[in-house]
C-alpha cells in the first residue's frame, strides 16, 4: 500500500466532486417510488440534470431498463405539499400524476399519456395521490386535495381509469386521508384519517367500511387509533385480516384485527416498524406465503429487513447488508423482496432480495460512485450525554482518504449536520454529500436530536414545545462531546442544515458561541410568519413544536433567530431559492442585511427557479463549491482543488 501524504485536514484532494454530489440530488436520494407487476419493476427518479424532473423507468430481466415517459412529463404529486404515491400499476396500463398540472394520466403500451381527470380551474388546484385500484381495474380510489378560494379540502375520491366518468367523492369530513386499501374480495375498504392540529405521527385513526359494486361506501367504523396513537400503513393479508402499525405501546409495532374487533400485537418489540408519514404511498411490510411477514424495522436509527413469524413468535433479520430503506417501498414479487435501500457502502438503490437463496441483487443505482473503499467514511452510531443528562444520538463520520492523512497533532474540523423535518431522521446509505466533506479531511456528525424518529415515541415527543431548544442543545452537545474525545478540533466546529435543519443551525448561532462557521440552506429564520402562512398539512404542527398561535406569540419571537440578530457573530453562508414559498426569500435577505449592518462575515446566494429544496444539478454543484470555499476562507485551510473563491463580506473584520 502506498504511503499516504500528510496534509492539513480540509486540504485533501478528493475523488468526490461537487458535480458528483449534484448528480445524487437531495440528501434523501433521487429514487422516489417502486412498484412491481409480473416480471416488471417500475420506479420514479428525480433527474437533477433535467432540472429536477421525475422520470419513470420500467425494468425487466430480459430487456433491462427502459424509460417510459416523454420529457414533458414528470411523475410527482403535491398532495399535502410533500407528495408521494404518484404512481399506480394496473394490468396492462399504469396511472401517474403529472407534476405540471397535477392531473392523473393513463399510460398504455404504444400510446402517449392521456389525462383521466378534469382540467382544473387553476394548475395544481386538483391533486391526487396514494391510489388503489378496484378489483376490476376500472376505478381508482385516491386521496384527493382540492384548492378553492384559499381553502383546501381533502377526501377520498373515485376516479375512472379510462376518464369516462367524472371523479366523485367517496368520503369526506376529516382534514386528511391516507392509505385507502381494499380487502382482497373488494367489498371492504380501510383507510386512515387525522385532523388538525395533529400530524399523522401524533394522532390518527383507522377506519373500515363496506364498499358495494357501484362504488358506494357503507357506514364507517373506527377500529383503531385516536388521541395519542399513530396509525401507519393498514393492509389486508391474503386471507382477509386487517393489519396495521400502531405506536400505542410507545413503539410502532405491527397489529392484526381479531375477529371480535380488538387489535392484537403480532410480536411486541422495542423498535419501530413505522415512521413519520411525511409522504404518501409508503410500504414498510408485505405478506409472504405461509403466514410470514417481511418488514422494515428501525432500531437505533438504522433500518433492517426482517422476517416476522407470528406463529413462531420470532423476528429474524435478513442478511441484506442494508441499513437505510428510504423512502419505504417494500414490495414482493412472489419470490423476492424489492426495496429502495442502501448502506454506508451503497447509495440509495433499487434492491432485490431472493428470500429462499438469501441473495441480494442491485438492480439499479442512480449514481456512479466509483470510489475506493479506502475513501469511504463509515458511520459510527454515537450516543452522547446532552443537556440535563438526556441521552441523544448521532452518526459520526471520521475523515477518510486513500491518499491522505492528517498531521499527527492536528484534530479535524467537524461539520455538524442537523436534519430537516424536524420530526425525521438522519439516513445511513452512502451519501455523497457526506463523503464530499470526509474525503477532504473534515469529520461529519449527522445528529438525530431529541424529536427524531427511529428511537420510539417518547424520544420523538422530546421536541413537543421544545423546537429551537432540544434540537439545538443536542447539535451543540454532539460537537462538544466529540471535541472532548479529541475526535474533532473544538476551535473548528461547523454546522449546516436545510429548512428546519437551517432553523436549528441559525438558532445555534443566535444562542451559542460554539461554532466557527455555519451554512443555512433556505433555513427558517422567523417562525411566526411560517405559522401564519404555512400550508394545511403543517397548519397545526407549530402548535405542537412551539405552542398555540397566537397565544404563544411571544415565545415564537423568543425562539426566532431573526429577532436576535444582535447575537450573531459567527460567519454564515446563506443559500436561498427565489421561488421558495415555505421560507420566503425576504427572511434570508433580512438576515443578510442585519449581518451586513453589523459587519459579520457572511455570504448570501440566491437561485432563480428554485423553491424549498434545490433540484437543479447546476445549482446544487454551485452550492457545494461555495460552501467549501467559504469554510476554507473562514478556517484558513488550503484547498486541494481549484475553486472560484466565493466573496465573503467583511471576512477581514471577522
Amino acid at each position: 500500500m502506498p504511503t499516504r501524504v500528510i496534509a492539513p485536514f480540509g486540504s485533501w484532494a478528493s475523488p468526490v466532486s461537487a458535480a458528483k454530489v449534484a448528480s445524487a440530488g437531495t440528501t434523501r436520494g433521487t429514487l422516489e417510488e417502486l412498484h412491481l407487476s409480473g416480471d416488471s419493476a417500475y420506479w420514479s427518479q428525480i433527474l437533477p440534470e433535467q432540472g429536477g424532473r421525475s422520470s419513470l423507468t420500467r425494468w425487466t430481466p430480459a430487456a433491462g431498463t427502459q424509460p417510459l415517459l416523454p420529457s414533458g412529463f414528470s411523475v410527482r404529486t403535491r398532495v399535502h405539499e410533500y407528495g408521494g404515491g404518484a404512481l399506480v400499476i394496473g394490468r396492462g396500463f399504469l396511472c401517474f400524476v403529472n407534476d405540471l398540472d397535477q392531473r392523473l394520466y393513463r399510460l398504455d403500451p404504444g400510446r402517449p399519456p392521456r389525462p383521466i381527470t378534469p382540467e382544473p380551474d387553476a394548475p395544481g388546484s386538483l391533486r391526487y395521490a396514494d391510489g388503489e385500484l378496484t378489483t376490476d381495474g376500472r376505478q381508482l380510489i385516491v386521496v384527493r386535495e382540492r384548492h378553492t378560494d384559499g381553502t383546501v379540502v381533502n377526501d377520498l375520491a373515485l376516479v375512472s381509469t379510462t376518464g369516462e366518468a367524472h371523479p366523485r367523492t367517496l368520503i369526506d369530513g376529516h382534514d386528511f386521508y391516507a392509505f385507502p386499501r381494499l380487502h382482497p374480495g373488494g367489498h371492504l375498504l380501510a383507510w386512515t384519517t387525522w385532523d388538525l392540529p395533529d400530524m399523522p405521527w401524533q394522532g390518527s385513526q383507522l377506519w373500515v367500511a363496506g364498499l358495494d359494486g357501484d362504488g358506494n361506501l357503507g357506514t364507517p367504523r373506527r377500529v383503531a387509533g385516536g388521541e395519542g396513537e399513530s396509525i401507519f400503513q393498514p393492509a389486508w393479508s391474503p386471507d382477509g385480516r386487517l393489519h396495521f402499525v400502531s405506536d400505542r405501546s410507545g413503539w410502532w409495532n405491527l397489529y392484526a384485527l381479531q375477529p371480535d374487533g380488538t387489535p392484537s400485537a403480532l410480536l411486541p418489540v422495542s423498535a419501530d416498524l413505522g415512521l413519520p408519514q411525511w409522504g404518501l404511498g409508503f410500504s414498510r411490510y408485505v405478506f409472504l406465503p405461509g403466514g410470514d411477514i417481511a418488514c422494515l424495522v428501525t432500531d437505533d436509527g438504522m433500518d433492517g429487513l426482517c422476517l416476522l413469524s407470528p406463529n413462531r413468535g420470532r423476528l429474524d433479520r435478513l442478511p441484506t447488508g442494508l441499513t437505510c430503506c428510504y423512502p419505504p417501498q417494500l414490495r414482493w414479487d412472489g419470490r423476492s423482496l424489492w426495496m429502495l435501500g442502501g448502506s454506508p457502502q451503497l447509495p440509495q438503490s433499487v434492491v432485490r432480495f431472493d428470500v429462499a437463496r438469501r441473495q441480494r441483487q442491485i438492480v439499479h443505482t442512480p449514481i456512479d460512485v466509483n470510489l475506493d473503499d479506502r475513501d469511504l467514511s463509515i458511520p459510527e452510531h454515537h450516543s452522547f450525554e446532552s443537556t440535563d443528562g438526556r441521552t441523544a444520538h448521532a452518526f459520526y463520520y471520521p475523515p477518510r482518504s486513500a491518499r491522505f492523512r492528517g498531521q499527527r497533532q492536528e484534530r479535524p474540523p467537524l461539520l455538524v449536520a442537523s436534519h430537516g423535518g424536524p420530526t425525521s431522521s438522519a439516513h445511513t446509505f452512502l451519501s455523497l454529500w457526506i463523503q464530499y466533506w470526509t474525503s477532504r479531511g473534515l469529520a461529519v456528525v449527522d445528529v438525530n436530536y431529541g424529536g427524531s424518529s427511529g428511537y420510539g415515541r417518547s424520544y420523538r415527543n422530546l421536541l413537543q414545545g421544545q423546537w429551537g431548544v432540544i434540537d439545538v442543545e443536542d447539535c451543540v452537545q454532539a460537537a462538544v462531546a466529540l471535541a472532548n474525545q479529541s475526535r474533532a478540533d473544538g476551535n473548528r466546529l461547523l454546522i449546516r442544515g436545510s429548512s428546519a435543519g437551517g432553523f436549528t443551525t441559525l438558532s445555534a448561532l443566535a444562542f451559542y458561541r460554539v461554532f466557527a462557521a455555519a451554512a443555512s440552506y433556505y433555513g427558517v429564520a422567523d417562525i411566526e410568519p411560517l405559522a401564519q402562512t404555512t400550508h394545511k398539512f403543517e397548519a397545526g404542527y407549530f402548535d405542537w413544536l412551539i405552542g398555540p398561535y397566537p397565544q404563544a406569540k411571544t415565545l415564537y419571537a423568543a425562539r426566532s433567530p431573526i429577532h436576535h440578530l444582535e447575537r450573531f457573530v459567527t460567519p454564515v453562508i446563506l443559500f436561498q431559492g427565489e421561488e421558495d414559498r415555505v421560507v420566503p426569500p425576504a427572511q434570508s435577505a433580512s438576515l443578510a442585511a442585519a449581518l451586513e449592518a453589523r459587519r459579520v462575515p457572511h455570504v448570501l446566494l440566491t437561485f432563480p427557479g428554485e423553491g424549498h429544496g434545490f433540484r437543479n444539478a447546476d445549482n446544487i454543484r454551485a452550492c457545494y463549491q461555495a460552501e467549501l470555499s467559504f469554510y476554507a476562507q473562514v478556517l484558513g485551510f488550503p484547498l486541494g482543488e481549484r475553486l472560484p473563491p466565493v466573496p465573503v463580506r467583511h471576512l477581514e473584520s471577522g
